[in-house]
């Protein structure tokens, strides 16, 4: 049974799924790096930066000092930005507990690598594929720290820990399923900020329903090709981790990628759009390349996911994006 967890990471979603944990009755540390922002959260039960107006329960404390958080702790999430995560796993590994399952609960795939989180997980932590899981699905971070029902996804290879972990982050409002295809959670995760970003894009052109359907569902397509390519379940993508995160993301103004490309589709520069964020990470700028090139690797044609990389790093104007879409030779749905 998972009783002391620690969450590195105090960004919305880290304090967001550490609130889960010690409302499920869980002893949780989470780690912030900034120092002023754990004594916040000790003295005033609140992570005001990231989630103002929350009020964070007992059972959570926080700390700026790594090898506390992680001392004696039977689990770990990982909270912090996907092209960070290399890195900072690579400082933490010593402190790791042996034998605690690891949690990945960011979405995209390495830059260079071309590798899932889990992966870079396995390979930096030096554990089996069994001893990671992944978080994910519908999980708007503010949302679910308000207490708004949702549901996400477990996945991990190895079922009972997957469950283990389901029990320990089961709360009135917050309800996990368990998986066993790690790999297509994983990649509807990371391919639907892609799409969200393209969502926001199109608001951002003024365009309407038709046009955000259009982007929702042949996004989807896309991401299942990709996932097919890889060995995931095809009815993965038709579940939470799948269909259920990508509504969320391309539908809410809370989802940052989707805000992002909004911006972006408004005529402002990748580089006033990334200071418009206040530092919120939005996880599409860099992964819509690394999934592009995956996509190239294994042969998938992902159009969608081409389209934002190009407006995103090679200045491609955001109003050529939907005829070039729509401009694309005709062919059957499937």
């Amino acid at each position: 049974m998972l009783e002391r967890i620690a969450v590195l990471g105090a960004g919305s979603w880290g304090t967001a799924f550490a609130k889960v944990l010690a409302d499920s009755g869980r002893d949780v540390v989470l780690w912030a790096r900034r120092p002023e922002i754990a004594e916040a959260i000790n003295t005033r039960r609140e992570n005001a930066d990231y989630l103002p107006g929350i009020r964070l329960p007992g059972k959570l404390v926080s700390t700026s000092d790594a090898a506390v958080a992680l001392d004696g702790a039977d689990a770990v999430a990982l909270a912090v930005p996907s092209q960070t995560l290399r890195h900072n796993l690579e400082t933490w590994k010593p402190l790791l507990p042996k034998g605690s399952t690891l949690v990945s609960l960011a979405k995209g795939v390495e830059l260079g690598t071309l590798k899932r989180m889990s992966e870079v997980i396995t390979e930096v932590a030096g554990v089996g594929e069994h001893e990671v899981a992944v978080v994910t699905g519908p999980n708007l971070a503010p949302e679910i720290a308000q207490e708004q029902p949702t549901a996400a996804v477990i996945a991990c290879v190895d079922h009972d820990r997957a469950v283990e972990l389901q029990e320990a982050c089961t709360t009135g409002y917050f309800r996990p399923y368990t998986n066993t295809d790690v790999i297509g959670c994983e990649l509807g995760g990371a391919c639907k900020n892609v799409i969200a970003l393209s969502c926001g894009m199109a608001t951002g052109l003024g365009f309407g329903d038709n046009t955000i359907a259009t982007l929702i569902t042949r996004g989807l397509a896309e991401t299942a090709r990709l996932g097919a390519a890889l060995g995931a379940d095809p009815l993965t993508f038709a579940g939470l981790a799948g269909l259920g995160d990508l509504v969320a993301s391309c539908s809410s103004p809370l989802a940052r990628n989707r805000s992002f490309g909004e911006r972006l589709g408004r005529g402002e520069t990748l580089e006033q759009a990334l200071e418009a964020a206040h530092g919120q990470v939005a996880e599409g700028v860099k992964s819509c390349s690394s999934i592009r090139a995956l996509a190239l690797r294994h042969g998938v044609e992902m159009p969608i996911t081409d389209v934002v990389h190009r407006v995103c790093h090679d200045q491609l104007d955001p109003r050529t994006v939907a005829g070039e879409l729509i401009g694309r030779k005709t062919k059957p749905e499937r």
